[in-house]
């Protein structure tokens, strides 16, 4: 069994991203911790590291993986998880979370987030190799729901029966990316309430925010534009059906300057507020 995780209070976050290093560095930002992507901090050295460590002086941070492949059923890879515990140390991350998917195979990593059935199969490999993983880290980590552009004939579940019984099975929790929940149900043509109705409230540590690019018939998670309105709306819905949970921005392309991304998360903050009201009137 994985030890108990302590849950850490609610607040919002920032990606970290190198675009914005002198701005952490130059003074405090309103930002109540920041997320790295593991990966880009799995060197033995160098400016990255050093970065990381002047930041994380003043800001408790998160660790969010793009490699751990939790969804292939080949062996997990012990070189990864190796570093990654020793990035852990390092940092000393509130959490530690990774996607719902798999990245390769014969030891060779595509770097994409690669879909997976919602069958009893995937659902076995899966909340196997989360305990793999838990056991080995000696904690909780968190899965995230992907953004979908392909279904599979052998799916016997939706996405979300499948992410809540896997998160109960392995004893995990989920970081649930709201616009991915969009995205996926543009596509597939679901209604995103079904999916965050279908989801277990207590299991959710932390959610995501991003932009897309709306291709009309379908849409792709590209991370490089503002959170739209209809994203914004569901996120506002998710709060109000869960509560206060941890709450971040994410942009990876296109990135602006700091200002801009810290107003989002504003915006965010209010939101979230408003959606609580009820809760404490």
């Amino acid at each position: 069994m994985t030890q108990n995780m302590t849950m850490a209070s609610p607040g919002f976050g920032l990606g970290l991203r190198p675009d914005h290093y002198r701005d952490f560095l130059a003074g405090p930002q309103p930002v109540d911790w920041l997320e790295i992507i593991s990966e880009n901090y799995m060197v033995p050295g160098g400016k990255p590291l050093a970065m990381l460590d002047a930041i994380r002086a003043d800001y408790p941070m998160v660790m969010h993986g793009v490699s751990l492949s939790i969804g292939s059923d080949e062996p997990l890879d012990m070189d990864y998880l190796e570093q990654l515990r020793a990035l852990e140390r390092r940092v000393e991350p509130l959490w530690i979370s990774d996607h719902l998917c798999w990245t390769g195979i014969n030891a060779h990593n595509t770097h994409d987030l690669l879909p997976l059935p919602y069958d009893a199969p995937a659902l076995d490999c899966v909340v196997g190799n989360i305990g793999r993983v838990q056991d080995f880290l000696g904690r909780r980590i968190l899965i995230e729901n992907p953004s979908s552009y392909v279904t599979f004939r052998s799916s016997d579940r939706s996405e979300w029966d499948f992410l809540a019984e896997m998160a109960e099975r392995a004893d995990c929790l989920l970081l649930l990316d709201v616009n991915n929940i969009y995205v996926s149900a543009r596509n597939h043509g679901f209604d995103p309430l079904d999916y965050l109705a279908g989801l277990p409230a207590g299991r959710i540590q932390q959610i995501h925010l991003a932009g897309h690019s709306d291709m009309g018939d379908y849409v792709i998670d590209t991370h490089d534009a503002a959170v739209c309105d209809a994203v914004w709306d569901l996120y506002a819905t998710a709060i109000g059906m869960f509560g206060p949970v941890a709450t971040m921005i994410e942009r990876d392309d296109d990135i602006p300057p700091l200002a801009e991304v810290i107003a989002e998360l504003d915006r965010a903050r209010a939101l979230a507020g408003r959606a609580l009201e009820p809760a404490h009137a």
